[in-house]
């Protein structure tokens, strides 16, 4: 299939032949849909936490003295983000979208920069304004990553939203030294800027907020890209001949995810950032989530002891309604003797803590009771693309759901002796995507990799909890920043 000069690529890239080759055979197979059984709802599959639960959470992580960092997906560019605005400048097509980016222009934290640009051009000059905003002589926003744009405007000035990450990390992510851990995934054309603005600001914001900022950038590793081919499956070449290799979406993180050491990890996306004065809720539930992951942690912890020792039956029995209550597992038939085995598997898996929000019609997965291979049910996150929606009964179970996945993420993946769990062992490689692309007019197949929410953290012990709305503020469009929560100086 591969020639000697394609070996050398693969080799270059450090993709092991036998993993393109299984590429290809999931190109010609496919992927199979998501075998849901439920949607998780309140009471059944997502925890409700009373206030005084809420309260005894905080305290425990509040006096928790482990190692913590920030884990911020952040490659890519902002270029959806204004797909009207360019669609205007090409076209000249107006939509409501566009005509309220102009009507509400002054709202923008960027439009101080902005007017710096087009100067006497101003709003009298729509051209010269897209122009300004998206165009590399000008604010380039168009192809900027999220993080380095201007999210919330202050009367000290402008953040964005790598910045706004910064002052997050530093009211809740922050160890007993005061030191604050940040790890961002960027994209190779982007680092030099990102580091150039940390440069800037990292000063300020650690004389504001009482803390050392320890900052770390990784990219996307080149091992992680995924073969394309033609409709055919055969693998897509290249005008000089070479295979095309694309990059494997954010499932390809888990392998960042992999180096980090620190104790419990929080992960959030870079365009979900709130203004200081909505930050309390998320500063909270931040701390909720992660005391969850503290307790429940700590009785698993006990229980795989207990086991390495071996215990009574009826210790068994309370393990497995541990493992029913708080994790919805539900356990396959096995032989009596190797019952404990299976419990103890169950529970020695890297573990999170995820919060979920109810429907807001926002795009995006959410959260499922699923069975898997062995026949045992649990929960997972699942995109709509994973479902078959062509299924009357399985199209009923997807309507029923009440949540959404915001990607507000609080895991460990340390086993209870201080080890480091191997992540790739705890994926399911049946959930990756595959889609259509192009490339200089072909038309081409694309493989994504499990999503890093997905199939990448398929097999890890899984706990929903609810989140307040408050705690979830995307930025898709570019539109969305004149939404309530991202106006930082109004008033509530």
């Amino acid at each position: 299939m591969f020639s000697a000069s394609d070996i050398r690529q693969l080799q270059y890239l450090g993709i092991e032949p036998a993993q393109a080759a299984q590429q290809i055979e999931d190109f010609r197979n496919g992927f199979p849909y998501m075998p849901v059984i439920a949607p998780a709802t309140a009471g059944k599959g997502i925890v409700q936490v009373s206030d005084e639960e809420q309260t005894e959470l905080v305290h425990l992580f509040d006096q928790w003295g482990g190692s913590r960092l920030k884990f911020v997906p952040a490659s890519g560019a902002a270029t959806r983000m204004f797909k009207s605005l360019y669609e205007l400048r090409d076209t000249a097509k107006a939509t409501p979208e566009t005509d309220t980016f102009f009507k509400r222009l002054p709202d923008f934290a960027f439009y101080d920069d902005l007017m710096n640009v087009v100067k006497d051009a101003g709003h009298n000059n729509p051209q010269a304004v897209l122009n300004g905003l998206l165009e590399a002589n000008g604010l380039n926003y168009g192809q900027l990553p999220k993080g380095l744009l201007k999210f919330h405007r202050y009367t000290e000035g402008s953040r964005t939203a790598f910045e706004e990450h910064l002052v997050e990390a530093a009211l809740y992510a922050k160890d007993d030294k005061n030191v604050a851990r940040l790890h961002f995934t960027v994209s190779p054309e982007h680092a030099g800027k990102f580091n150039a603005l940390l440069k800037k600001v990292q000063p300020d914001y650690e004389k504001r907020y009482g803390v050392t900022y320890e900052i770390t950038f990784s990219e996307q590793k080149k091992s992680t890209d995924t073969l394309a081919v033609e409709l055919d499956n055969t693998p897509f070449r290249n005008a000089d001949g070479s295979l095309l290799f694309r990059p494997g979406g954010h499932g390809a993180l888990l392998e960042n995810l992999a180096e980090i050491k620190e104790d419990i990890v929080f992960i959030k996306n870079i365009d979900n950032v709130a203004p200081d004065r909505l930050k309390p809720d998320t500063i909270h539930w931040k701390k909720v989530l992660a005391g969850m992951m503290l307790m429940l942690r700590s009785r698993i912890a006990a229980y795989l002891a207990e086991l390495e020792q071996g215990v009574s039956s009826v210790k068994l029995k309370e393990i497995a309604t541990f493992i029913a209550q708080n994790f919805c597992i539900t356990l396959p038939e096995v032989e009596a003797g190797q019952y404990a085995a299976l419990l103890y598997a169950k529970l020695n898996r890297p573990m999170r803590v995820c919060g979920m929000v109810k429907n807001a019609g926002e795009p995006g997965g959410g959260p499922f009771l699923a069975r898997n291979a062995d026949g045992s049910q649990s929960l997972q996150i699942v995109e709509s693309s994973q479902i078959d929606l062509h299924d009357a009964s399985v199209e009923k179970i997807f309507r029923a759901s009440t949540h959404f996945n915001p990607v507000d993420v609080v895991c460990s993946f340390r086993d209870y002796k201080g080890g480091v769990y191997d992540l790739r062992k705890f994926r399911d490689p049946a959930t990756g995507f595959i889609s259509q692309k192009s490339k200089d007019g072909r038309t081409l197949k694309a493989l994504e990799l499990p999503g890093l929410w997905n199939g990448a953290m398929s097999d890890w012990t899984t706990i929903f909890v609810e989140v307040p709305l408050s705690t979830f503020s995307p930025v898709k469009t570019v539109t969305d920043l004149l939404r309530h929560e991202h106006q930082a100086e109004i008033s509530d």
